[in-house]
């Protein structure tokens, strides 16, 4: 067994006084996690600025050893930016940036940890990167929306069949297909919001768990990193990660919206369906077959959802059975909100990119639609007639079982067939079994008919806004 390290006297850790010697390297290796909290130093130079001007507000801090502070973690900042990287000893985001800021203005840098803790500041500096991605993750579901609305704009007079139980079931306009995934992607973006706002809570002046004790002033750190409120309880306040948990549901419940939107297009570009023919920049080959054109983001789109709900569930489950405060096992919280940001900040303009790159074969598309998709408008057209749904399902029923019987169309048998199965049929039965005419009834709110398509076309564009 390895025998403890003694602390260096350079070290810049901000623990360890009471303890005889320095923690195992073992310790140490499962410890330090500065290898996912490094990306954290930009948000946590910004919170230690303003807890250092609020320090000063408090009298704990001379303006001028306020203003050096500031000075000290601009140049710390600008060393970081240049490329400066963690040394060995650095535990931790918050280690490093200490060590640096002593190189920068000396003593008066071990002030700055006054009345704080790694527990709020952590806290802290998380959610302002959180609130910082989704910012950056809404910009992204956006050009996807809108790469959505160009095609369905494209789309608006043509006319595809609509899957249930991906049977063929009834025409829809293409417009209306396609925004039929521009939805999901609006309430994501809703959850995102909300998600943010969940993350804008400040937990600085928290302490470790029982509130700083000195009287800074936390509504004016609030004002000066931008969050909307202040959190009302320190031991809630550093143990809380239910911010995380929102946006990882909210990217969990997006990766499903873009494997289903992935799935689709992935059977419509198939030979089978050749609906759709995918852009050359955004297809692979094969390195067997050279006729192959794969469509490797939209699979991966497709994967990715699994990956998504995965860091959820390790999130949940970390912190399910944790005593309240702040507990060590909250250091794998980074892991799984980083891997879920990550994956999906690369994953969104691949998606949006195979999108407005492929092109759509409306020949192909409107040659999927037969006339036995119009067995729903038949059924409807007696209805008008006044006969009872039950009764028109039934003798539609065996106008359709008939035509495959025979091996054709509705459209192609005798008007005594349809005479036989109902009474009330008239000349002008063959117009409902067009697509145009079956679209034409369903000009509802939120149907697929052309007016209805119009209004939501222009719904989406304000969505956009």
């Amino acid at each position: 067994m390895s025998s403890p390290i003694q602390p260096s006297s350079s070290s810049h850790k901000l623990w360890g006084g009471r303890f005889a010697g320095g923690p195992a390297p073992e310790l140490e290796a499962v410890n330090r996690s500065i290898d996912v909290d490094f990306r954290l130093w930009p948000f946590d130079i910004r919170l230690s600025k303003a807890w250092a001007a609020a320090l000063a507000g408090a009298g704990v801090l001379t303006e001028d050893e306020a203003a050096e502070i500031s000075r000290g973690l601009d140049v710390v900042g600008a060393r970081i930016g240049d490329g400066a990287r963690p040394e060995p000893a650095d535990e931790d985001v918050h280690t490093l940036i200490d060590r640096l800021l002593h190189d920068a203005v000396g003593a008066v840098a071990s002030r700055l940890h006054t009345g704080r803790s790694r527990n709020d500041q952590v806290a802290t500096a998380t959610r302002l990167w959180t609130m910082d991605a989704c910012v950056r993750l809404d910009a992204m579901l956006c050009d996807l929306q809108s790469a959505m609305v160009a095609q369905a704009e494209a789309l608006e007079h043509d006319v595809m069949p609509a899957y249930t139980h991906l049977q063929r079931a009834q025409p829809v306009s293409g417009a209306h297909w396609m925004l039929s995934h521009f939805w999901p992607i609006a309430r994501d973006r809703r959850r995102l919001s909300a998600a943010a706002a969940g993350a804008a809570v400040l937990p600085l002046g928290s302490g470790a768990i029982a509130g700083s004790a000195f009287p800074v002033d936390r509504r004016a750190i609030q004002a000066a990193l931008g969050f909307q409120a202040v959190s009302p309880n320190s031991i809630d306040a550093v143990g809380d990660r239910d911010f995380i948990a929102e946006v990882l549901f909210t990217l969990a419940v997006l990766g499903a919206h873009l494997s289903r939107l992935a799935e689709d297009l992935i059977l419509f570009g198939s030979s089978e369906f050749s609906f759709v023919r995918f852009g050359d920049a955004f297809s692979t080959g094969s390195s067997m077959m050279p006729q192959k054109r794969n469509p490797d983001a939209l699979e991966l789109a497709r994967g990715s959802g699994a990956r998504m709900l995965g860091d959820l569930v390790a999130l949940l489950g970390t912190i399910k059975g944790l005593p309240s405060g702040y507990n060590k096992d909250l250091q794998e919280d980074k892991r799984s909100l980083f891997d879920a940001v990550d994956g999906m900040s690369l994953l969104l303009p691949a998606i949006a990119g195979s999108l407005a790159t492929l092109t759509f074969n409306r020949d192909r598309m409107k040659a999927a639609v037969t006339s036995s998709m119009m067995a729903t408008d038949l059924a409807d057209y007696l209805v008008r007639k006044r006969v009872t749904f039950r009764e028109a399902h039934g003798a539609v029923g065996r106008l359709v079982r008939e035509a495959e019987e025979r091996g054709v169309e509705m459209t192609e048998l005798p008007f005594a067939s349809f005479k036989a199965a109902c009474a009330a049929f008239e000349s002008d039965v063959l117009t409902e079994l067009l697509p145009a005419t079956s679209l034409g009834h369903r000009n509802i709110e939120g149907g697929t008919g052309p007016e209805a398509v119009q209004r939501q076309l222009e719904s989406a564009r304000k969505a956009l806004v």
